[in-house]
């Protein structure tokens, strides 16, 4: 099944007086249960494909399907419900809210959706076996680990059973140790669940772990090779 698919891709944007082409006609499709990398050097686009096809930002032309659903006209409460629904995030700055325990973290996308009280203290228990963080329930992101953090964002996204996991630079803010432990962790849960994974990546080892490689560079697909 196709779970994103963009048809001649288009994104400008407007920067000191001039337009600036972060997306020239991209045609992408990705299937679901892929594990799956974008890569480039910087600006070369990979960051804003992934901002639009995870609702994020307004394309400029062309069309993007997620889950066979043409978003291009849909409106700011559509997109909204549809990202809630069906899309889990991962950021290289983590993203979570400092007040809130691992387990509130962990959990608020399901407080979003309206899950019974009971049926979220079940799933963000195994969230939190799933990501290796048993027994961190109620420490604060301050104390603990890059990499510890990471897993907290990783189990928030992977809660709400999503279609899709989009990772902006996952691995960037960690030491290579670190990030290859995240890279196992992320793939393991692939296999498990099933959940399509699509990276956008300057990161070599996340490149190596991916089964599919996209290179694009000046907002064009250079390359895409899907990996023996």
């Amino acid at each position: 099944m196709t779970v994103v698919k963009s048809v001649n891709l288009i994104k400008d944007y407007g920067l000191n007086g001039q337009t600036v082409h972060a997306l020239r006609g991209v045609n992408l499709e990705f299937q679901g249960g892929e594990f799956a990398a974008i890569a480039g050097p910087s600006g070369s686009g990979k960051s804003t494909f992934l901002h639009l096809a995870g609702c994020l930002d307004t394309l400029t032309g062309g069309n993007i399907f997620i889950g066979g659903k043409d978003i291009a006209n849909m409106s700011r409460h559509q997109l909204a419900l549809l990202r809630r629904q069906s899309i889990g995030f991962i950021f290289q700055a983590y993203n979570l809210i400092p007040v809130l325990s691992v387990e509130e973290n962990i959990s608020f996308p399901l407080t979003l959706l309206g899950v019974p009280k009971k049926e979220i203290k079940e799933r963000t228990a195994k969230a939190l076996a799933d990501v290796g963080l048993d027994g961190m329930a109620k420490r604060r992101p301050k104390e603990m680990s890059g990499g510890q953090q990471q897993r907290v964002a990783i189990a928030r996204a992977l809660i709400k059973k999503p279609a899709i996991i989009l990772a902006d630079e996952p691995t960037a803010n960690l030491d290579s140790t670190i990030g290859r432990e995240i890279l196992e962790l992320m793939l393991a849960l692939n296999k498990a669940e099933g959940t399509t994974f699509i990276f956008s990546t300057h990161d070599q080892m996340v490149m190596d772990y991916a089964r599919r490689l996209v290179r694009i560079r000046d907002g064009q697909i250079e390359s895409d090779e899907v990996k023996e």
